[in-house]
Parts: C-alpha cells; sequence; structure tokens
C-alpha cells in the first residue's frame, strides 16, 4: 500500500492543476488520484485518447470521458475531443448506431462551462444528426432504432442469430449480416435521452425545434418492448425477427434508469434482479454457449469499468446506496491491485475473477490494455458527481451529495466552475443533510452560475433519507 500511495502521489505532481480528494479511505483517495493523472497521459495535443493504448477516434469515448468528468475538469480538452469526432461540426462522425451519445456530452460541456456560442452549433450539429439517424435507422414497425448496443462493436456481445458461427473469425459486428437489424436497449436509451436533451438545448436558444413527441413516443416503445413489468428486468434486445433476447445488458440497465425511462420503483426492482459478480455488474450476463469461464467472452461476462461506473451512478439515482459504494470501491480495488505489472493501472476490461485481460473473441484471448480512459472518468464520475452531488443546471450548481458510506470528513478541492474555484467538504455518513454552509455561512447548496471567487461548500450529514429542501436522496433525481 505504502508503494501504491507512493506512485500516486507522484501521478497527481504531474498535472499542473489536479483536482484532489481526501477521504481517509487509502484506495478510494488513490484510484481518483490515479484517475485525474490517467486523464492528463492520455491527452495528446489536446486530444483526449480513448487509452493508453488507443487513438481517441471513438466517438462514444469521447463523449463519455467528457460527460463524465472532462468538460469539468479538463474543459478544453473536452471541447477539441468533442469536436474532433464531428465532420467539420456539421454531424456527429463514426461508428453511426451510438454517436448521437454526443448529444449528451455536449448538453453537459454547456451546463458546465456556459459557452452559448458552442451551444449554438453544438444544437445545429445535433438536430442534423438526429434527423440522418432518424431518417436511415428508425425502425417504425417497432418504433425503435436498430444497430448494434452502446460501445459494444464486437461480436462476442451477441448470441445468434446475430452471431453466425460460420463467421466466427470476424470480430466486427456488422460484418455479420443479421446483426444491423436488432433493437437494443442501451443504444435507445441513449436515443431517447438525446431526443430530450435536444428539446432543453432549443428551449435554452429559444428555438422553435421541439422533440418532445419523439422522446415520449421511444420511451414508450422501449416499455414496451424491452421492458418485462411483471418480472422487473430488462430485455438486451429484439433481434431481426422481432424475437426478444432476455440477455442483462450492464448499461442499458444503467441508462434505462438514469434517464427516467423507469420510474424509481420500477428502477430499484429491476437493479435488485440484475446478476452482479465478485468484481461487479458484468457488461452482459449469461455466458455464451461459445465461451467459458476459461474463455469468457470479451464482450460478453467481461467487466467494463465504464458500465460499472454507470451502473453506479443509476444505483445513486435512487438511492441504491450499498451496491453503489460496492461498484466504486471494486473499482479502486481492480485499478489499485488487480493491474498485470503490479504498477495503478486503469485496465480496459477485467474478467469476472478481477484479473486483466482483453476476453476471447474469434477464437482467441486478446491482449490487456492499458490506462482505458473511460475507466478513469468513469471513477470521478462517481466521485464528483454522486458522492459529493454536483450537479449542473442552466443557472448553477446544485449540490445534492450521497455522500459517504463511513463516518469521517471528505474532501474535494480545486473544482472550478465557470468563475469560481470551489471546495466542497463532507462530514458524517451520508442521508439527511443537516446544515450546510458556504463561506462559512448558511446557505442553500447551490451556487449561482455567474459565482465568482472561492466558495467552500460544508455540507454535514445526519441519519435519514431526505436532503436539503425536501429533496429525496433516496428517490429519482431529475
Amino acid at each position: 500500500m505504502k508503494r501504491i500511495v507512493t506512485l500516486i502521489a507522484l501521478f497527481a505532481t504531474l498535472s499542473s492543476f489536479a483536482q484532489r480528494l481526501v477521504t481517509g479511505d487509502k484506495d478510494v483517495d488513490a484510484a481518483f488520484d490515479l484517475a485525474v493523472w490517467t486523464v492528463d497521459h492520455n491527452t495528446e495535443n489536446m486530444l483526449l485518447k480513448a487509452g493508453g493504448d488507443y487513438g481517441g477516434e471513438w466517438t462514444r469515448d469521447c463523449a463519455m470521458n467528457a460527460w463524465n468528468a472532462a468538460s469539468l475538469i479538463r474543459p478544453q480538452v473536452a471541447e477539441y475531443s468533442l469536436w474532433s469526432v464531428t465532420n467539420q461540426r456539421q454531424t456527429i462522425g463514426h461508428q453511426y448506431w451510438d454517436k448521437i451519445i454526443w448529444v449528451i456530452a455536449a448538453w453537459n460541456h454547456y451546463l458546465v462551462n456556459g459557452d452559448r456560442k458552442f451551444l449554438r452549433t453544438a444544437y445545429d450539429c445535433s438536430a442534423k444528426t438526429m434527423a440522418e439517424l432518424r431518417r436511415d435507422y428508425y425502425d417504425s414497425r417497432y418504433g425503435l432504432f436498430t444497430g448494434p448496443a452502446v460501445f459494444q462493436d464486437g461480436i462476442a456481445a451477441y448470441d445468434e442469430p446475430m452471431y453466425e458461427p460460420a463467421r466466427h473469425d470476424r470480430s466486427y459486428v456488422l460484418e455479420h449480416p443479421r446483426a444491423p437489424q436488432m433493437k437494443c436497449l442501451s443504444t435507445n436509451a441513449v436515443y431517447y435521452e438525446a431526443y430530450r436533451i435536444l428539446t432543453l438545448m432549443a428551449r435554452e436558444l429559444g428555438d422553435h425545434g421541439r422533440y418532445e413527441a419523439e422522446a415520449r413516443a421511444l420511451k414508450h416503445a422501449i416499455r414496451q418492448h424491452l421492458y418485462d413489468a411483471r418480472n422487473h428486468r430488462l430485455y438486451f434486445l429484439l433481434d431481426d425477427h422481432g424475437r426478444k433476447h432476455d440477455e442483462q445488458e450492464g448499461l442499458g440497465v444503467a441508462y434505462a434508469v438514469m434517464f427516467d425511462i423507469l420510474s424509481a420503483s420500477e428502477a430499484r426492482q429491476v437493479l435488485q434482479n440484475c446478476h452482479i459478480t465478485e468484481h461487479g455488474i458484468p457488461a452482459v450476463w449469461p455466458c455464451y454457449i461459445r465461451f467459458s469461464e476459461d474463455k469468457p467472452g470479451r464482450h460478453n461476462v467481461m467487466i467494463w469499468p465504464q458500465v460499472n461506473m454507470y451502473y453506479a451512478s443509476a444505483c445513486a439515482h435512487v438511492g441504491e446506496r450499498r451496491q453503489f459504494w460496492f461498484e466504486v470501491r471494486n473499482l479502486a480495488d481492480l485499478a489499485l491491485h488487480h493491474s498485470v505489472d503490479g504498477k495503478p493501472n486503469y485496465h480496459e476490461i477485467y474478467t469476472e475473477k478481477g484479473r486483466p485481460s482483453g476476453g476471447w473473441q474469434c477464437d482467441h484471448e486478446w491482449a490487456p490494455l492499458n490506462h482505458q480512459t473511460w475507466a478513469a472518468t468513469g471513477f470521478l464520475r462517481a466521485i464528483i458527481t454522486e458522492v459529493f452531488g454536483l450537479h449542473f443546471e442552466t443557472n448553477g450548481l446544485r449540490l445534492e451529495p450521497l455522500g459517504m458510506d463511513r463516518m469521517g470528513t471528505a474532501t474535494l478541492s480545486d473544482i472550478r466552475y465557470r468563475g469560481a474555484n470551489i471546495t466542497v467538504k463532507l462530514s458524517g455518513t451520508g442521508g439527511r443533510i443537516a446544515s450546510c454552509r458556504i463561506n462559512g455561512r448558511p446557505a442553500k447548496p447551490f451556487i449561482p452560475a455567474g459565482a465568482r471567487g472561492n466558495y467552500v461548500v460544508e455540507i454535514q450529514f445526519q441519519g435519514g433519507n431526505t436532503a436539503v429542501g425536501g429533496t429525496t436522496v433516496a428517490g429519482g433525481r431529475r
């Protein structure tokens, strides 16, 4: 442990303005420092790469990383990276099925940084892209969008008939002819949230564009075709013949909860029914027959940390504190104590037993990859957005912290929000907020968008589930 803490301290000094976390939990603090270091380590010529062994050419990576944390802690890098995956800022580029996740990241970037010029261009880019995607990939028979699941571009994520055994040597999902017509939970959840956000963008800009009807219709279709209310579960996908596949898709479950496609009570029941491994929720479960415990599928029963951190956010969204902290502490443990060479490392993927691996696909095991950015920004998201409760709105920063799960204090410092530099101090365990003080004076946990200078926010917890102002921490947060 001493060696790990020393390494993380060294990493932190390499950033000129590294955000810092002090909780008294050495692993959580060290994992946070490692995550900040990973973001800076993977930034090259202002582009935030997908990982230490990757470039930055995936829209989903740039979007997730900006949305998770980069727009807050490295705003110029996040903005450059977001524009880098567009077609000259006219439309969103790259793999079609999940690129609309860019809209979510762009809206979040605006909320954090307040740049209306950015928002205007981002809205136009998003609206054009949505129109193209609806024209080309919307299946009106089911009211759902077609294409693979979010980030799951490897065929190991899918069972037959999407996977064709005769093409077992083809790793790319779209090289299997029946795959493009499937309709996946995570992808349609992202489209729903993008529609909702397009309405918010239009409203903020005074534009006449309206997307409420499309959002409502898509939400209805997801619930109709991909939600089993009787058994409290979500289906992974519909295949090209409309047959439901009942595998558990970790990211799809997370997004359905986070985006309020399910009610808070429905979400809790679904989360309680999820299959969780020793090291957290797997990407897709159960294991397909062509894989095994000794040969786990790359996109099947493996642990992809960004999935686990979105699942943690889903748990926080409905007050499932125990499972939230299980996922967070588990990722800290994986990053600090389960690397290939013994040095701290957010690997891209882990087996259910916690071994770094690329998983099996096309009859061989892929190599483990290093310093994966969305694993790192996912951990930052869990701490900044959930534990400390930084929620960005059009008029300011609302603090609604989940809090720590153990008695003591926790401090997050050097958070730069527009013209303000913010330190947040939590005391006690999460639950009811007993008091909030800003710069020593009693106040509501809110910092206006126009705030300037230094702000120290001190929040003290008391037992219970209700936060200041009657907002229920254990309920939905929107």
